[in-house]
């Protein structure tokens, strides 16, 4: 039976024991059994009024962590879920690809940054901070202050990861979303924007939060070509599930220019065009983001036909 596991990475002090006591409390981990694997221990403890149903097992050495041991600690704890509270000195994709059990799913990697020191270890660590980076499916700078936050949406990190979320943890205790107006997804000084397929979903939230960012700008894309009868152009697009099966909806684009006579319902085709701002019966008359396209032939499926967030 598989079984998720919740990976928290990042350097010592960088915040995850913190971190982990809140979703002890607070989260997921307060219903059924859960194993708790700390590989790095720091100033911080966990708290003991939030390990009713948590067994907790300290590995200090890489080499301890094999496929035998973590299988002999599912038999013997029958965790409904587990924790990984990572060594940051540690390799993320050893851990992946020779550590794990086949059983043991990697759900979510959580990755916690000391805002104050990330230029340090970037620089000095380059390789196995920007692992943890680009792996992550959440980031959390933490103690930020104005200075921080500013220098890390200058670094544009979004560029780096489009598919995590990140957020500043402020002094005060509160928090903000890294993306604001001064950061996108997306290098905008290509002359042609290509847009990954796996990132189609990242840039069309993007496109559709924030049009005015690519007026004028040429993108190329791998779509899906829908003809709906109740709009005379083409739409542009992806399927997507955002939680389940039953969930899947496209995420369309409304198209203008090129022909697609040429192509039957839900045809795949490499598009590149002009993005424009103009209104729409499909944004209900609203200014909304227009591909006029420019070059259009028939392509391939992408391995992956429908997009997950």
């Amino acid at each position: 039976m598989d079984i998720p596991v919740y990976l928290f990475a990042g350097f010592l002090d960088s915040g995850k024991t913190t971190f982990i006591n809140g979703i002890l409390q607070d989260g997921f981990a307060r219903d059924g059994r859960t194993l708790l694997i700390c590989c790095e221990e720091g100033a911080e403890e966990y708290d003991p009024k939030a390990l009713r149903n948590v067994t907790v097992v300290t590995v200090e050495d890489e080499d301890d962590m094999t496929p035998a041991f973590l299988k002999q600690l599912e038999k013997k704890h029958r965790p409904k879920q587990i924790l990984i509270e990572f060594n940051g000195m540690w390799s993320l994709q050893k851990l992946h690809t020779e550590t794990l059990p086949d059983n043991w799913v990697l759900y979510q990697i959580m990755t916690m940054v000391e805002a104050s020191t990330f230029d340090v270890y970037a620089k000095n660590l380059g390789q196995l901070m920007m692992e943890k980076i680009t792996n992550a499916d959440m980031i959390v700078f933490n103690r930020c202050d104005e200075a921080l936050r500013a220098s890390l949406r200058q670094r544009n990190l979004k560029m780096v990861n489009r598919r995590a979320n990140i957020f500043l943890e402020n002094l005060d205790g509160t928090s903000e979303d890294y993306a604001d107006d001064t950061v996108c997804p997306f290098d905008l000084d290509q002359d042609v924007i290509d847009i990954p397929d796996d990132d189609f979903g990242v840039w069309y939230v993007d496109v559709m939060e924030h049009p005015e960012r690519y007026v004028g700008k040429a993108v190329r894309a791998k779509t899906v070509v829908c003809h709906l009868p109740q709009y005379p152009n083409v739409i542009l697009g992806r399927f997507a599930m955002t939680c389940c099966v039953e969930d899947i909806t496209f995420l369309g684009l409304v198209s203008a220019g090129d022909s697609f006579s040429a192509f039957e319902n839900r045809a795949w085709a490499d598009v590149t065009g002009i993005i424009r701002l103009e209104p729409h019966k499909a944004y209900e008359g609203e200014d909304g983001p227009v591909l006029h396209v420019t070059a259009v032939s028939p392509a391939d499926k992408p391995k992956q036909e429908v997009l997950t967030f």
